[in-house]
């Protein structure tokens, strides 16, 4: 099996890989499914989200040859869902098929110390910040980098490896407490709020991006993403990040679908703050307020089909589910209740399949529609309520 050329066409009823089985796998699978295609999905897992609903489950480790090779001599297009992927196992399939995202494109994300330097390459703005990889860079950090937040280079998410520190002993005792691996010392900045950019490109290079999400994060897991869909055009700040996640995906050659957050800063600057080379969390409210969801856009990307229409179809709410939704206030375990959440008018309830809940996992997401944002966030608030989950409905 020949790999397919940048522009070449695969037919619905093809296979699509994946690596991973996580939810956002599982979310691909259905939309791959929806467009005709036969997904396999590699996972280690004995049960996953994405492995319970996929055509075919490859049991196996990232970097298990046999399970690549597997995987490989069945699609020929794959792709990710996760960005902890070995950068090698995707340069490994791509010798035998079309692979999104490119290893090089997983590797620059995968570290913090690259894709800062990376996004400055852009031109883009960062915040200030200093790369610690020994305990003697910390003296030499300037001081306008304190107070700030020491974060581990790899394998941090959802807030883990982040440390804030407001002193230089304070970053010292973060640093060794992160087991002394390589870290950048980012400045705290003033946050007015978070915003962040699913975009989409084709290995033609064409791209599109969704309308900007407003993101409010709890303990450093996203908590809540909101879209207006009368401010689609949106104001400066949302045109700028529409314009930089465009030219980073372009820089970058990324094919795929990919998420830029930003920060909004007080006087009104953005400032990129990291990307993930996957659909996001941020990027869910796509599956009901969207034209072209962003699973449905990876699926036409990886099978070189036109980009799908990114327009809104309405203003919408996020609301994660965390597994603390199937505890009450004394930790004892309770079902939700879903009959009050799915009388809400807009609701629309989207759970991933996971076998145990456990407070602080994710375990889906409800999506609260509404004309207008007003009705949208009236609308989350009555679902946030039942659920037991804190809102502001203004």
């Amino acid at each position: 099996m020949s790999i397919p050329s940048r522009n070449e066409l695969i037919p619905p009823g093809s296979w699509l890989g994946m690596l991973g089985g996580g939810q956002l796998g599982r979310m691909f699978c259905h939309a791959a499914q929806q467009l005709g295609f036969k997904v396999a999905v590699l996972d280690p897992a004995s049960s996953s989200p994405a492995g319970a609903v996929a055509d075919l489950h490859i049991r196996g480790a990232y970097d298990d040859r046999d399970a690549l090779d597997h995987l490989a001599s069945l699609c020929r297009s794959i792709t990710t869902e996760f960005e902890n992927v070995p950068a090698a196992s995707l340069a490994q399939l791509a010798s035998r098929c079309r692979v999104s995202p490119a290893a090089h494109a997983v590797d620059t994300a995968q570290d913090r110390i690259k894709e800062k330097a990376f996004l400055a390459s852009t031109g883009v703005a960062v915040a200030p910040h200093a790369v610690i990889r020994s305990a003697d860079d910390i003296p030499l950090a300037s001081d306008g980098l304190f107070p700030g937040i020491l974060k581990a280079a790899r394998l941090g998410y959802d807030g883990k490896g982040q440390v804030r520190v407001a002193t230089r002993e304070e970053a010292l005792a973060a640093f060794r407490s992160l087991g002394e691996v390589d870290c950048v010392l980012e400045a705290m900045l003033p946050l007015d709020h978070e915003i962040s950019v699913v975009v989409a490109r084709g290995f033609d290079g064409e791209s599109v991006v969704y309308p900007p999400a407003v993101n409010e994060h709890r303990n450093g897991i996203l908590a809540v993403s909101t879209v207006a869909r009368e401010t689609i055009s949106g104001s400066g700040h949302a045109v700028e990040a529409l314009e930089a996640a465009r030219s980073i995906a372009e820089a970058l050659d990324y094919c795929g679908v990919l998420c830029v957050e930003f920060f909004v800063l007080t006087d009104g600057s953005l400032v990129a703050n990291e990307m993930a080379p996957r659909p996001h969390n941020s990027g869910h409210y796509t599956q009901n307020a969207s034209v072209t969801s962003q699973f449905e856009q990876q699926a036409r990307v990886m099978a070189g089909l036109p980009l799908g229409d990114t327009s809104s179809l309405c203003a919408v709410v996020m609301l994660n589910l965390l597994g603390d939704v199937w505890f009450d206030s004394e930790g004892r375990e309770r079902a939700p209740d879903w009959t009050t959440v799915l009388q809400v008018p807009g609701a629309k309830l989207h759970l991933y399949g996971k076998e145990e809940a456990r407070p602080g996992r994710k375990m889906g997401h409800v999506n609260c529609l509404g004309d207008d944002l007003n009705q949208a966030r009236q609308n989350a608030a009555r679902v946030a309520q039942a659920l037991g989950i804190a809102f502001e409905a203004s």
